[in-house]
């Protein structure tokens, strides 16, 4: 399905890049007409998204509520809100229609109409130890539960966070400010909160991230630590989709086997930028502690053994050129190993002195190769309808139609 945006015909993959990188502003009306009935909070940590009209998951940031956030856990400056302030300007609005539907809007110009996902009370529960799902896990779309920092990163508490990583730049701050890192969920909290969702908003699918460990034998243990626990609680029978794992790149191929030992379905060990001159300056810590060809051997030995498809690697798009990063996906995808394609998000932290999101046609060539890497390498990505801020999936079943 394609959409007429600002005089170009966009598909739906390069309509959600776009709205994904720059966010939305967002009519108090549609939280007060659609805020009962759909999933639909004013707070960023509910993860909000739409569905397209095909069905096409996007995250919906909505920035007045977004940088207020930011604003009040990042604390940042006046200087450097104004600094930024060009670059987190959005052209997409989302208000009621004259029928009081929820329409998308661009510079004021109507796109498309839209919906949300159905009502949900996942993010009212807390486990039987007392610890809240809000905060600690989100819903994505209509298929995903994840879990996006299970544990600490030890990059960010030694002062050298990712640049993208909002995550580790909240865990710096505190470090530096000495105050508590968060608590996280033990592993019978995550299977409760996988439980609930199976069971009431009609999740198939389980993705868990937490942050980079050194000590790569105990991240591991917590990783299948997590996975049996699901499997005693929920088991892995009645999981209809899969189990996406993200671990750390300092993990060697032992550890690797032993989350899959424990059911995980897919594993990515995530490169993030292919760019090496690139990476070492936007990703100090994983880059001090990782040698990238160690990374790349790994990735290769596991597609070998496990077979094609069954290993991935994140690429966040958005951060390098569009050659460097589809040379990595290309050189990846030859080797049975699958690339994951996730939207940079800039309005989160600056990277490289920059939160400026990339333009259209740096997102058509992206797509259009991550298309053809999936269709001749016969790869498929994760997912059944996609997450809210990956498009590999959307690429692919694009790719299908």
């Amino acid at each position: 399905m394609n959409y007429l945006v600002d005089g170009h015909t966009l598909s739906n993959v390069e309509l959600k890049a776009l709205m994904v990188s720059r966010g939305i502003k967002v009519s108090n009306r549609v939280y007060q007409q659609y805020s009962t009935t759909s999933r639909l909070s004013k707070n960023p940590l509910e993860c909000n998204s739409i569905l397209l009209p095909d069905n096409t998951v996007v995250q919906m940031t909505d920035m007045s509520f977004h940088m207020e956030y930011i604003r009040l856990t990042m604390n940042w400056d006046t200087l450097k809100q104004v600094k930024y302030a060009k670059d987190l300007r959005t052209p997409f609005s989302i208000d009621l229609d004259k029928n009081d539907q929820p329409m998308l809007y661009h510079t004021g110009n109507p796109v498309t109409p839209i919906s949300f996902p159905p009502p949900t009370q996942f993010y009212r529960q807390k486990t039987s130890n007392g610890v809240p799902f809000f905060g600690n896990a989100v819903l994505q779309g209509l298929d995903w539960i994840s879990f996006q920092m299970l544990w600490e990163c030890d990059c960010a508490i030694t002062g050298q966070p990712c640049q993208y990583c909002y995550s580790g730049g909240e865990l710096e701050r505190l470090v530096k400010k000495r105050k508590p890192l968060p608590k996280y969920p033990k592993p019978d909290d995550v299977a409760q909160m996988v439980e609930y969702a199976i069971n009431h908003d009609g999740v198939t699918s389980i993705q868990i991230t937490g942050g980079t460990l050194f000590n790569s034998a105990q991240e591991v243990d917590r990783i299948t630590s997590i996975l049996e626990a699901i499997n005693h609680r929920v088991g892995m029978d009645r999981i209809p989709g899969e189990i996406l794992v993200f671990v750390s790149p300092t993990i060697d191929k032992a550890g690797i086997d032993r989350i899959y030992e424990a059911k995980a379905d897919r594993v990515s060990m995530s490169l993030e930028i292919w760019d090496i001159d690139l990476a070492k300056r936007i990703m100090p810590g994983k880059m001090t502690h990782v040698d990238r060809q160690s990374h790349v051997e790994i990735l290769k030995q596991i597609a070998k053994e496990r077979g094609r498809g069954k290993i991935c690697s994140n690429f966040i798009i958005g951060l390098e050129p569009p050659e460097s990063v589809l040379a990595g996906a290309e050189y990846l995808g030859a080797h049975g190993i699958v690339p994951i394609a996730s939207v940079w998000i800039p309005f989160g932290r600056p990277v490289e002195n920059s939160m400026k999101a990339p333009d259209l046609p740096y997102y058509r060539e992206v797509i259009a190769g991550f298309d053809r890497i999936y269709r001749t390498q016969e790869i498929t990505p994760p997912g059944a309808r996609g997450l809210n801020v990956c498009m590999c999936r959307d690429i692919y079943l694009a790719g299908c139609c």
